[in-house]
């Protein structure tokens, strides 16, 4: 995950480099007289990378855009917390600031993406950013019809 403008411009620096390393790698195998079969074997891992580097530069470019991701049962917390302050377009140091810290907690807590955070840290960090987490719970099909089942027995 991109976390700050510094990393967003070296993936796409990045990325620009690998299209033009993978256009030249391409067209070498081309005249090298290999078939397209296995060309596309020879490929395929770096189109992959390709692939990956350009998704998480469109996925920091949401994030300034204020797109964010759905959580369920907590999954991705940490992600969202970043996501918000990416969004603000705060640096780690603002945020850091806000929650009277040092940078390097908040620099340790992003890489690790906050990792079992408490809720209490969770709020406050939430309260540092201005914004509120809203939740609701939906019980699954499979669970209603167990707990009909217990009852009408």
């Amino acid at each position: 995950m991109i976390r700050n403008e510094t990393e967003y411009k070296e993936a796409v620096a990045r990325l620009n480099e690998e299209k033009r390393r993978l256009a030249e790698h391409r067209e070498r195998l081309e005249k090298s007289g290999l078939s397209s079969d296995e060309i596309k074997r020879v490929i395929d891992p770096i189109e992959s990378f390709y692939q990956q580097l350009q998704e998480e530069v469109a996925s920091y470019e949401g994030l300034k855009r204020g797109e964010f991701i759905e959580l369920e049962n907590f999954s991705g917390l940490g992600n969202l917390l970043i996501a918000l302050r990416i969004s603000q377009n705060l640096s780690q140091r603002d945020l850091a600031k806000r929650l009277n810290v040092h940078e390097t907690q908040v620099s340790r807590d992003e890489r690790n993406e906050y990792f079992g955070i408490t809720v209490d840290r969770a709020m406050k960090i939430l309260d540092a950013l201005g914004a509120r987490l809203i939740t609701h719970v939906e019980s699954s099909r499979a669970d209603r019809k167990l707990r009909h089942e217990a009852i009408s027995a």
